[in-house]
């Protein structure tokens, strides 16, 4: 069995895709426009005049692949009740990958030392995806 995370960014995903790409150096792998989906979406499901928004993307973060859509275009994404977690190799690592998440976002719980982690923090990302960087002990 194989679980992968799916993001639905409501119309941001174009925007989300590039921000993981500079600040994470994410791969996108695939992409899919709504005009560009062999079958149109119902119309109840996307609004009118979104078929340049992101159907489905595929990007890589290190060993992961992550899934992305624009979803319903409703404007707002919401991600509540669940985290991505992120190693770093180490700790120079960690605070370049949560400033570059905290840039724009939220930070939770700041980065540093705990009893299972030299560097570990919470950061909700400028989508408002939460993370938690941390090097493994």
């Amino acid at each position: 069995m194989h679980v992968q995370p799916y993001l639905f960014f409501e119309g941001h995903c174009e925007e989300a895709l590039a921000f993981y790409t500079r600040a994470l150096g994410a791969k996108v792998e695939m992409l899919m426009r709504y005009k560009d989906s062999p079958d149109p979406p119902p119309p109840d499901k996307v609004p009118p005049g979104a078929g340049d928004k992101i159907m489905h993307a595929a990007f890589r973060l290190g060993e992961a692949t992550v899934m992305a859509s624009d979803g319903m275009c409703t404007g707002k994404a919401a991600f509540h009740g669940f985290a991505l977690s992120l190693d770093a190799k180490d700790e120079p690592d960690a605070q370049r990958l949560f400033a570059a998440l905290a840039d724009g976002g939220q930070v939770q719980m700041p980065l540093g030392r705990t009893f299972f982690s030299p560097a570990f923090g919470m950061v909700a990302d400028r989508f408002g995806v939460l993370w938690m960087v941390i090097v493994p002990a």
